[in-house]
């Protein structure tokens, strides 16, 4: 590739090169070591140097330098991994340059023009390249060529980033280049003659840990179902270990979860995917995380700034963070203090101290910012001031402990809308409630259905709940989240948070903070598998090993631990605590997200860490800690909301009553004390902690469901209907549509040109002819796609494996013929008679007596495509020539017999009209007059082989396959 030019004083210092061309003006010269025979001393120290010294690692076996006659400086300005590229480059220079280099008096004036004409060259290359949008082109364009080099992927995968590091093999490094990739981590190294390559797609990671230990200060594993490798880094570790992971969990929220976890828009793009789209993306997902934002919110301007706090009577410093709709901040040490501004409620632009106004989108570069605004009061408020709007309140530890004292019941309701930011969802969103509750009710679904279930079982013991207005209330909340969200629609759960936020909001508000928890503060926890509740038991587990180690050692399987912590996270505590108390735990989760949850969930186990080391089963764990769980009480008054209960009203109106029951009046032990021993327990866990173990346990999770899915899918596939005439009649009308079936069968599906791709990787007789394997694989697909919705389930799938390679002769001839028949076969093509006429005028004819009455028939269209397909099957055989030999004996045989038939000779052979035709009875009969033809269809494969060699020939496709470039949007 061209390069800048570079400076270099001394031409072949420590003889490390070799000219193999020369003239004036330039050099072609190559590293000592590459194309040298194998074991020299002098190229396999070169070759060590190369890989080991990092400041000799990028050195590319090949370069072009330019000389000035007299001079002892010369530049750099080509190099490449390839003889032949590097040649390319030369014969431009001598066809293009060196003539006109000749003219020039002034040797000095021949450098400053080559120099001038190579930076023309790579600015025009790197114009359209993706190297234009990395901070160090040039590095990145050399890495990219070797990485394209030495892994010959396909085109579509596009290279990330890389980073020199260490690959493990026990005790033993080995120098090289780690490629990260949209789809695949990639190791090279060339050390003392060796060549090492290792891929690793990200759809087969399991787990990404760091480790340390003996040599290793620090390194990265990348675990797989079948091993792992480990990878240390001497620079930028932190960084690396964050892009692998990000790079994974992506590939596997794209590829393995059928029910779409949101995935950002220009994730969904692989060709978008750089190093400086990663931090971006990684940064908004903190953001969003910590200040509990929707999901579709973007993030445009961060900038260091410091906020006059009035509780602290200081200016406090930290980061200033603009989004679509929200100006956020938060103090240099996370949660210490943090704010949150709804542009909405902004009525004058941003002031920045000294330069005037500026756009609340425009640049926030001051590093000290006196922000003002007006709330719908009216007036200019500082937001120091005590006035200010309730949605814009301060986050502090002052108001932890308040919180933790416990929130008066007269103020909770409108709190939980603040803490949420439900408040604004609500002033944002007039009438919406109403018109959704008016288009939900009424229509049924299996929400609908399952919702009905559950509304008595919400708060069995509230008499708010055991009345028709509570049901009528929760119902229409319910009814309209399924409405509003499809994608989750209803999950149990649901109903028990419903239920007890409308205990202390207005209907309307109460179905905003449900939207606040499902949608924002609990990503991906209420759908048919609640991964995002799954990713936080894994989450929750880990911490159980790190913060509790004593207990984590003492108890065999930690996992144990973090299951029964389950209606922990999914119902935030309301399952399993006195109902008092449970609130105060909400209280908490508004303030805190899921983090709160995190923090008296390990003090819980904590708290009795002797018994749980003790315990010998699941279920006694779940008893110590039910047990102890029934105890925590509340030390809250327990006088109930003041308001009386909602009458119930038309379902197309809003329902604004202040609550629709009273709290109970149930007194236990403290639960202030648990929830202050949390925080000062475990308060330094931060949301950018939580997020990144999430991050790794999200891929932990899918791999797992993946598994799970791919296991029960086997196990449900049942006996295969061996495609006889009666069998695929009735499989024909077993399915009268597509939510008749399983999760899985919904899952596991192929459209036509997946399954044609494995169809030439499985099946065990391919065939010697491209063009004819498409048209039986095209053939085949609308055999099993009998339902005709262009997609074939994993039953029909291995239902055709299981004919092709473990039923009889009869089972698959029966298949095969069926291929050549409608509705397997296509529209005839016009040469096929002619075909036909060349066959009978080569095969001699005879008749047959007593032939089985045909039942299908198949005509001679049909006969010579068969006849096509046995020919095919046969190439490469070891036995082809006998083959060939029995197959045409066979075909003389059926041809006759079906010439009998087409002219009539009264006997019983089977005819349609006068037409040409064939029975199967008839070909199986003829087939098995041939031994060789027996052998070949009962001799049997191994499809466990067959399998593994797809997978290797497959590997080179599988970056395109799992691409899924779409369209920018």
């Amino acid at each position: 590739m061209w390069l800048n030019p570079e400076e270099v004083l001394l031409k072949n210092a420590l003889k490390l090169w070799v000219t193999e061309r020369s003239n004036d003006f330039f050099l072609l010269q190559r590293r000592r070591g590459h194309g040298e025979p194998a074991g020299r001393i002098s190229g396999l120290l070169v070759g060590a140097l190369d890989s080991v010294l990092d400041s000799n690692a990028r050195v590319s076996p090949f370069r072009i330098l330019l000389q000035v006659p007299g001079s002892q400086v010369s530049w750099v300005i080509a190099n490449g991994a390839a003889a032949e590229e590097v040649r390319r480059h030369w014969d431009w220079l001598v066809h293009n340059l060196l003539r006109s280099l000749c003219v020039f008096e002034n040797k000095e004036d021949v450098a400053s023009f080559v120099r001038g004409k190579v930076r023309g060259l790579i600015a025009e290359e790197v114009r359209s390249r993706q190297a234009a949008q990395e901070e160090e082109p040039e590095k990145f364009r050399e890495a990219l060529v070797k990485f394209e080099l030495h892994f010959g992927l396909p085109s579509s995968e596009k290279l990330v980033t890389y980073y020199s590091c260490c690959c493990w093999k026990g005790r033993v490094p080995r120098q090289g280049f780690l490629y990260l990739s949209i789809n695949h981590a990639a190791f090279y190294s060339f050390l003392l003659g060796k060549e090492v390559k290792l891929v690793i797609p990200w759809a087969e990671v399991t787990w990404l840990e760091r480790v340390s230990g003996g040599l290793m200060t620090d390194a990265v594993r990348i675990s797989t179902r079948h091993r792992q490798r480990e990878f240390s880094m001497f620079l930028n570790p932190d960084e690396a270990f964050g892009v692998i992971g990000q790079l994974a969990d992506i590939a596997l929220r794209r590829l393995l979860d059928s029910e779409g976890l949101e995935v950002d828009r220009v994730l969904q793009q692989p060709a978008r995917i750089t190093k400086r789209v990663l931090e971006e993306q990684a940064l908004r997902e903190y953001v969003l995380a910590l200040f509990r934002l929707p999901r579709s919110e973007r993030l445009h301007e961060v900038a260091p700034c410091s906020v006059w706090t009035p509780h602290a009577r200081c200016h406090t410093a930290g980061t200033l963070y603009a989004t679509d709709g929200y100006l956020c901040f938060s103090s240099r040490e996370e949660a210490v203090c943090m704010l949150l501004i709804p542009l909405s409620e902004v009525r004058v632009r941003l002031s920045v101290s000294g330069s005037g106004v500026t756009d609340v989108s425009g640049s926030l570069a001051a590093a000290t910012m006196c922000v003002t605004y007006c709330t719908e009061s009216g007036g200019g408020r500082s937001i120091s001031r005590s006035s200010v709007a309730a949605s814009t309140c301060f986050r502090t530890d002052k108001m932890h402990r308040l919180v933790a004292m416990g929130i008066p019941e007269s103020l909770r309701g409108e709190l939980w809308m603040t803490l949420s930011d439900a408040c604004s969802e609500v002033e944002a969103h007039q009438g919406y409630y109403a018109s959704v509750v008016q288009k939900s009710m009424g229509h049924s679904s299996l929400a609908t259905e399952e919702i009905e279930r559950d509304l008595h079982r919400s708060l069995p013991d509230h008499p708010a709940f055991q009345n028709p207005t509570g049901i009528a209330a929760l119902r229409r909340v319910l009814t309209a989240y399924a409405h509003r969200n499809p994608k989750i629609g209803y999950c149990q759960s649901m109903n028990i948070l419903a239920s007890v936020l409308l205990l202390y909001t207005k209907e309307e508000e109460a179905f905003w903070l449900l939207v606040a928890v499902c949608e924002r503060m609990l990503p991906d926890y209420f759908n048919r598998r609640v991964i995002g509740a799954q990713v936080d038991q894994s989450v929750f587990e880990q911490l159980i090993r790190e913060r509790l180690p004593e207990l984590a050692e003492r108890v065999p399987d930690v996992s144990a631990l973090s299951s029964v912590s389950l209606s922990w996270f999914l119902t935030l505590f309301l399952s399993v605590l006195p109902f008092l108390s449970a609130v105060r735990v909400v209280d908490c989760f508004f303030l805190h997200g899921i983090n709160a949850i995190f923090r008296l969930g390990l003090t819980a186990l904590e708290a009795n860490a002797a018994l749980l080391s003790a315990c010998t089963d699941d279920g006694q764990a779940l008893m110590i800690l039910a047990s102890f769980l029934d105890q925590v009480g509340s030390e809250e008054s327990p006088c109930p909301p003041s308001s009386p209960p909602a009458a119930a009203e038309d379902a197309s109106t809003t329902h604004n009553s202040s609550s629709i029951g009273d709290a109970p009046a149930v007194r236990h032990t403290n639960i202030t004390d648990l929830i202050n021993e949390s925080h000062e327990r475990f308060g330094d866990l931060t949301v950018r902690q939580v997020e990144g173990l999430r991050c790794r346990h999200r891929i932990r999770v899918l791999q797992a469901h993946e598994d799970t899915t791919k296991d029960n899918a086997v196990s449900r596939a049942p006996p295969p209907d061996r495609y006889s005439s009666a069998a695929a009649a009735e499989a024909a009308a077993w399915r009268p549509g597509d939510s008749c079936r399983s999760h899985v069968e919904r899952q596991y599906r192929l459209d036509r040109p997946q399954f044609k791709s494995l169809y030439g990787l499985l099946a065990p007789w391919p065939g010697d002819a491209h063009q004819h394997v498409d048209t039986l694989a095209n053939r085949t697909f609308t055999l099993l796609d009998q339902d005709g919705d262009n997609l074939v389930t994993f039953r029909e799938f291995t239902g055709w494996l299981d004919t092709l390679y473990c039923e009889e002769l009869n089972e698959k001839i029966r298949l095969l013929y069926r291929l050549h028949i409608p509705p397997g076969a296509a529209a005839e093509e016009p040469d096929y008679l002619e075909q036909l006429k060349q066959m009978l005028k080569d095969l001699g004819r005879e008749r047959e007596k007593d032939v089985e009455k045909p039942v299908p028939l198949m005509n001679q269209s049909q006969f010579i495509q068969f006849c096509k397909t046995l020919y095919s099957m046969f190439h490469g055989d070891p036995e082809e020539s006998e083959l060939f030999q029995a197959i045409a004996h066979v075909t003389s045989l059926v041809l006759q017999i079906g010439e009998a038939g087409h002219r009539g000779s009264g006997s019983e052979v089977a005819r349609d009209d006068g037409e040409w035709t064939v029975s199967f009875a008839q070909i199986v009969a003829s087939l098995l007059t041939e031994q060789t033809l027996v052998n070949f269809f009962e001799k049997p494969v191994d499809l466990s082989a067959k399998v593994a060699a797809a997978k290797e020939k497959q590997y080179h496709q599988r970056a395109g396959l799992l691409s899924l470039q779409r369209a920018p949007r």
